[in-house]
C-alpha cells in the first residue's frame, strides 16, 4: 500500500483531500499540523510539525517514508501577507526548502506535489485569457510572490538533483466548510444569518464586476491526487475549472437559493482596485495528463455552502 504524508492537513483543503482519499485511493495516510491545530480522523495518523524546523521536517520524513508528499502548509492569506512579509516568506520559501532539502536527503525519491496559486500569474493582460502554464508570472502581493519563488524552486530541485517534484497553480477553490474570508463562503454565511433574522436583509459586497476562475474543493483534491499519479515531474499545472464566472452571477446564485428578500449594499471598504477584470485558467495541461474533469458545478456547491452554513448558526 502506498502511503500519502500531507503536510499541513489541518486546513479546509487539507480535510477535503484525506476524505478524498480515503474514499477513492488505496494509500495509508499521514498528516500534519501544528500543535495548537485539531484533527480527529479514523484510520489517520496524525504528527505535530513546524515546518520552519528543518530537524524536525526530516525526522518525520525519514520516520515516515512516504511515497507521496502533499505540501500543502503555507501561510496563504493576502492580507496578513501585506502585514507579514516576514512570516509568509518564511513558512512558503523556507518551510519549502526545509521539506524539498528532507527530501533530498532520503535514500529513496518520493513524489512531492507543492501547491501554489494562480495568485502567482498577477497582472495578466487581455490577451492573455485563458491563462497558460507558461504564461509570464507577474505577482502582485507578497503572498503571489513567494509562491511564484516556491514553484520556481520546486523546478530547479527537479532538474538539478533529478527530484520527483510537481508545481500546482491552483485558482478559487470553495465549498462547504471554508472560512467566510473567502467570497463566495462570505456571501453564502451572510444570506443564512439574514435567513435566521441574526442580520438585516442586507448583503454587503464589493466589487461585483469582476470575473473569477471557481471550483468546488472536491474537484480540487481530485485533480491533486490524479497529478500525483499521472504528472510528469518538474512541470507546472494549473487547477481549476477553466470557466471565469461574475462575482455577480455568484451573488444572484445565491439570492435564488436563499429564503429571504435581501438587497445589496455596496460598501466602499470592500471595494479593491481592479487590475484584472477576467482571470481564467487554461486547464487543458491538466486534463490531457490525467484525464481529470470537473463533476462539481457552482451551483451546487452554493447550494451546498448556503446549507452549511445554516447548520453552523443552527
Amino acid at each position: 500500500m502506498k502511503k500519502a504524508l500531507i503536510i499541513g492537513a489541518a486546513g479546509f483543503v487539507g480535510n477535503y483531500l484525506i476524505d478524498h482519499i480515503q474514499k477513492d485511493c488505496v494509500w495509508s495516510i499521514v498528516v500534519t499540523k501544528m500543535p495548537q491545530e485539531m484533527i480527529k480522523r479514523d484510520s489517520v495518523e496524525v504528527c505535530d510539525l513546524n515546518i520552519l524546523d528543518r530537524e524536525a521536517v526530516s525526522s518525520l520524513l525519514n520516520e515516515k517514508r512516504p511515497d507521496y508528499i502533499f505540501h500543502l502548509a503555507a501561510q496563504s492569506s493576502v492580507a496578513l501577507s501585506w502585514k507579514n512579509p516576514g512570516l509568509t516568506v518564511d513558512v512558503n520559501v523556507k518551510g519549502s526548502l526545509n521539506v524539498l532539502d528532507g527530501v533530498r536527503e532520503l535514500d529513496y525519491s518520493p513524489r512531492i506535489l507543492l501547491i501554489g496559486s494562480g495568485e502567482e500569474y498577477g497582472h495578466v493582460r487581455c490577451d492573455e485569457i485563458p491563462i497558460k502554464e507558461n504564461n509570464v508570472l507577474r505577482p502582485g502581493n507578497i503572498y503571489a510572490a513567494t509562491k511564484a519563488c516556491q514553484n520556481m524552486i520546486g523546478q530547479i530541485y527537479a532538474q538539478a538533483y533529478g527530484m520527483d517534484v510537481m508545481m500546482v497553480r491552483a485558482f478559487n477553490h470553495v465549498g462547504p466548510n471554508q472560512t467566510s474570508a473567502f467570497v463566495v463562503s462570505d456571501f453564502c454565511r451572510q444570506a443564512a444569518e439574514i435567513e435566521k433574522g441574526l442580520r438585516e436583509p442586507v448583503i454587503s459586497v464589493g466589487n461585483l464586476s469582476a470575473e473569477r476562475d471557481f471550483s468546488d474543493v472536491r474537484d480540487v483534491v481530485r485533480a491533486y491526487t490524479a497529478l500525483m499519479e499521472h504528472g510528469v515531474s518538474g512541470e507546472s499545472y494549473n487547477v481549476g475549472s477553466g470557466h471565469a464566472v461574475a462575482i455577480k452571477d455568484i451573488l444572484d446564485m445565491i439570492l435564488h437559493y436563499a429564503n429571504a428578500d435581501i438587497t445589496i449594499n455596496v460598501d466602499p471598504a470592500r471595494l479593491r482596485p481592479v487590475d484584472v477584470p477576467v482571470i481564467e485558467a487554461d486547464v487543458s495541461k491538466l486534463k490531457g495528463c490525467t484525464g481529470w474533469r470537473q463533476e462539481i458545478s457552482l451551483e451546487r456547491t452554493i447550494e451546498e455552502t448556503l446549507e452549511y452554513w445554516r447548520k453552523e448558526l443552527a
